[in-house]
This record gives structure tokens, sequence and C-alpha cells, in this order.
């Protein structure tokens, strides 16, 4: 390849070439040297990927409300969300699902992602960070910390929707066979053996009950993962972000997703709190084990 095959970027690190046609830059392009780990990267789950532009389109719509964001590149980087969550760039989402940190290149890789749409829409050249920058406006007002927890949450719920739909057909489908099959008798078991009589339908309306029961869980489980730390930033003390950015960022959100969301009311406890992940993920193993 030829220089011209490049653009030039730069961290703290020093300067790297980065591929001219990619989307993403050099903090990105660390990540994938430093944790080749799985093979296997976060583009390939297109929840998370419009979990994160769902919140970077929400915290520039929230910077632009509290006027620190200015309203072109606010609209640049809505632009550059909504182009993501219609389907697009998602391959240029290319970290290892598996990295060190709390998911830092990850967010890293949606910043940077991000910016440079935005900066091809409004007419400049990737890697043009005078213009749009992906540290200081497309991760205004955020932290990893914050972004990170509050995407997975916000992927789960999508993932639970459509887990929820599966298993409430799933359950109207064995009420009709429990009706179909009322009057069909079996014999009934227990520790490997015969047992007593019984009718098909009865056996069926055990497993609709069964299912009812885990769907139960599964919502509340779901309303536990829609408390989020979004302007928590590093450690939970909101430290340089506006203190009404919180709030207006979920609501926003909420709205957006049309998710019934809410701010943690301790946003230092939220931010090191992993139970509604716990609870998710054991409720999950319930319904998995019956």
């Amino acid at each position: 390849m030829t220089e011209t095959n490049f653009r030039m970027e730069h961290d703290l690190l020093g300067e790297r070439e980065i591929p001219k046609d990619v989307y993403w830059g050099i903090h990105t392009l660390r990540a994938l040297e430093n944790y080749p780990i799985t093979g296997k990267s976060i583009g390939t789950y297109p929840d998370l990927v419009c979990a994160l532009a769902h919140i970077k389109k929400a915290s520039a719509l929230a910077n632009l409300q509290l006027g620190l964001l200015p309203s072109e590149k606010s609209k640049w980087i809505v632009e550059a969300c909504d182009q993501i969550l219609n389907g697009k760039f998602h391959s240029e989402f290319v970290v290892d699902v598996i990295q060190g940190g709390a998911g830092t290149s990850t967010n890293m890789n949606a910043n940077e992602v991000i910016t440079n749409i935005a900066l091809e829409l409004a007419g400049h050249p990737k890697g043009a960070y005078t213009v749009i920058h992906p540290l200081n406006d497309v991760n205004m007002s955020q932290s990893t910390n914050d972004v990170y927890p509050s995407s997975i949450k916000l992927a789960a719920v999508f993932s639970i929707i459509g887990l929820l739909s599966a298993l409430e057909s799933l359950q109207v489908s064995f009420r009709k066979k429990s009706d179909e099959f009322k009057d069909i008798l079996k014999i009934g078991r227990t520790q490997l053996q015969d047992a007593v009589p019984m009718t098909l339908g009865q056996e069926f309306s055990t497993y609709d009950v069964m299912l009812g029961e885990d769907i139960s869980r599964l919502k509340e489980a779901t309303s536990l993962i829609g408390e989020i730390n979004l302007g928590a930033t590093a450690i939970g003390t909101g430290i340089n972000t506006d203190i009404r950015y919180s709030k207006i960022v979920t609501e926003i959100l909420a709205k957006q997703t049309g998710f019934d969301l809410n701010a943690a009311p301790n946003l230092i406890e939220a931010t090191q709190d992993t139970g509604a992940f716990v609870q998710l993920s054991g409720v999950l193993k319930r319904i998995a084990t019956k």
C-alpha cells in the first residue's frame, strides 16, 4: 500500500497510520493490537452496537440542551448515530468482546466511528478531529464507567424483548395443547416409574403455568436493568459533568427507546453495583434449566 492509503492519527503514545477507508481511529487500533483474545468483535452483537448509538445520541441531545455542545456538532453526531441505528457501519465496531479495563476500548471504538461518520456527513475527511472530536464532543459528559454498563443494560433489554415474545408464544402453544389433550389419558411417572393416571392435557398445562412464572420473573429482572448510571462518569461522583445531565440524558434515552429507564438515585452506588446483572443471569439460568 502507498502512503496515500493511510491517514495519520496521534494519541499520548505517539502517531500511527490508520487505513483511510476505516471509520475507527488510533484508540481502536491500540485495542486491536493489545487485545486479540477471542477473535470475535463487538460488531457481531447488533443490540450492543445500537445501545451504544442510542446513548451517544441521547448524550449529544442532552449536551445540546445544556448549552455545552454547539447545535451543528450535535446535529451531525445525532445523524451519525441514526445511521448506525439503521444498521449501517456495524462492521466498524471491531474491538474484541473481551478486553482489559472496563470496556474503554468499546467506548472509544464507538466514539471514533461516530465521529468519523459525523465528519463525513459535515463534509470533512475522516480524522479531522479539530472539527468534531471523539472525546471532547462525542464522549462529552461521559465516561466508559457509565456508558458501558448502561449500554450493556440497554442491549440486554433489546434481547429480552425477543426472548419474552418467544416465551409468550410458546406458553400460548402449550395452553392450546392442554385443552386439545384434556381427554387423553396417560400414566404419570415419579422416581422414573409409572405411578398414577393423569391426562396429557394436565401435563401440558404445567408447562403453561411454568412458562408464565418465568415470564413474570424475567419482567421483574428487566425492571431492575432499567436503572442506569449515565452522568456518573468515572466513579459515580459526576465529576466534570453538569449536575443536570444525568436526569436529562436518561429522560431523552427513555423517550428514544420507549423503555422505562430511570437514573439511579445514588450514582456512586450504581457505578460499582452489579446486582442487576447477577439477578438477570439467575433468572435466565432458571428459565434455561426449567
